[in-house]
């Protein structure tokens, strides 16, 4: 999915409102957001890994869309603090189902994977037991 997506009047409103948050740290932001206000550096801190350009970047784009409102406020040195708008409010919450069928299928995953590996660990020690019997 492309950022142009975002603008784009002829798409259906999934595709609309993914746009908006394709990316790898939207969705982070959305949820770190949710709990407050927040300033640049807390995001940071809580986000290893994501560096001071790619934020801002994120974060402009979040604003333009509607989802994150900008407050700067006029003090020495400039504190600049970040929260969720109506919209990115509604989508964080519209979002929750969604992230429970991420962690449904997370979960399936782990549990068909520890399956797979304790079959592995079977066949392995069978194959010990038969080549030390020989």
């Amino acid at each position: 999915m492309t950022r142009g997506q975002a603008v784009k009047l002829d798409v259906c409103g999934v595709t609309a409102v993914v746009a908006v948050i394709d990316g790898k740290w939207k969705t982070s932001l959305l949820w770190l957001l949710e709990a407050g206000p927040q300033r640049p550096a807390e995001i940071r801190r809580r986000l290893p890994g994501l560096s001071e350009k790619v934020l801002t970047q994120a974060l402009r784009e979040m604003e333009s869309d509607g989802l994150v409102h900008r407050e700067v406020h006029d003090v020495l040195p400039l504190k600049t603090v970040y929260s969720l708008t109506d919209f990115g409010r509604r989508l964080s919450v519209a979002l929750g189902p969604v992230s429970d069928l991420g962690h449904e299928r997370l979960d399936r995953l782990a549990a068909e994977q520890a399956e797979q590996a304790e079959q592995a660990g079977r066949a392995g020690r069978t194959g010990q037991v038969e080549s030390s019997a020989s």
